[in-house]
This record gives structure tokens, C-alpha cells and sequence, in this order.
């Protein structure tokens, strides 16, 4: 299953929020102003970009996580796949991803510079897994 929602008004104005409250990147501000969610269910283990909303609930109720080489960057949970790894963008826009699947002090890797890198990543990893069934490591 592939579906990629729009944004509803409810998600335009969570993203609105996002922007107030924390130093939510501009580019996944802009992301959520159009994009409600994105869903890859059958593409390896799935991809999942949360809507706005989500990730300002997940914000208010465990705030942010540590991402980057010092764990001293917070980052928004954005996203995850279904093998348990999260997905959190930093404040300077660069996406990080869970080592393993515990939630418990996790520890992050850079995967994308920026939102934009990120997406590619996860058309590429699309792109493979329609050409051979594998969609790498992301």
C-alpha cells in the first residue's frame, strides 16, 4: 500500500504549531502545509512520515529526543518503519534514524542532510524494491 494524504486543515495548523513551539525545520513546515502523511506499508518493512499532528502530540507528550554525533541536538520524531526504527528531523533539517529498535535511550544516525535528501532517499529505496524486492537500509 502507497498512499500520500494531503494535508487537512487540522494538519496545516499542527505544522503552524510545530513552527511556534520548536525549531522545527521551515522545510518540514512547509512539507506539512501540503503533505498530510506518507505511507509505504509494503516497501520492505514500511516507511511512515507521520502527519503534523502526530508528531506535535508525540512533542507534547515525550517531547524531543537527542539526535546528532552529541545526542545534545532536539529532534521531532517524524517518522518510522515498521522493523521499529524512528526516524527524527534536527533543528537544522538533517534526518536521523534509530540505531536499533528500542525505544530506550535510543541512539541516532544522520541518514539525510535535509528533508528533501530524505525523501529522495525513501524514492530510491521505492525504486529498488520495485527492481529487485530489496529496499536497502534506509
Amino acid at each position: 500500500m502507497f498512499v500520500v494524504r494531503p494535508a487537512d486543515h487540522d494538519g496545516q495548523t499542527a505544522a503552524r504549531t510545530l513552527a511556534q513551539v520548536t525549531s522545527t525545520p521551515l522545510d518540514l513546515v512547509t512539507f506539512y502545509e501540503s503533505i498530510g502523511d506518507v505511507i509505504w506499508a509494503d516497501v520492505g518493512d514500511g516507511y511512515f512520515v507521520d502527519a503534523a499532528g502526530e508528531v506535535l502530540l508525540r512533542l507534547q507528550e515525550y517531547g524531543v529526543v537527542g539526535v546528532g554525533t552529541d545526542q545534545k541536538a532536539h529532534g521531532l520524531v517524524i517518522g518510522s518503519n515498521s522493523g521499529g526504527l524512528i526516524y527524527a528531523a534536527g533543528p537544522d533539517g538533517a534526518v536521523y534514524r534509530t540505531r536499533t529498535a528500542s525505544p530506550d535511550e535510543p541512539e541516532f544516525d544522520k541518514v539525510a542532510d535535509d528533508l528533501r535528501h530524505f525523501l529522495e532517499l525513501l524514492e530510491r529505496s521505492l525504486t529498488r524494491f520495485n527492481a529487485d524486492g530489496d529496499p536497502g537500509d534506509l
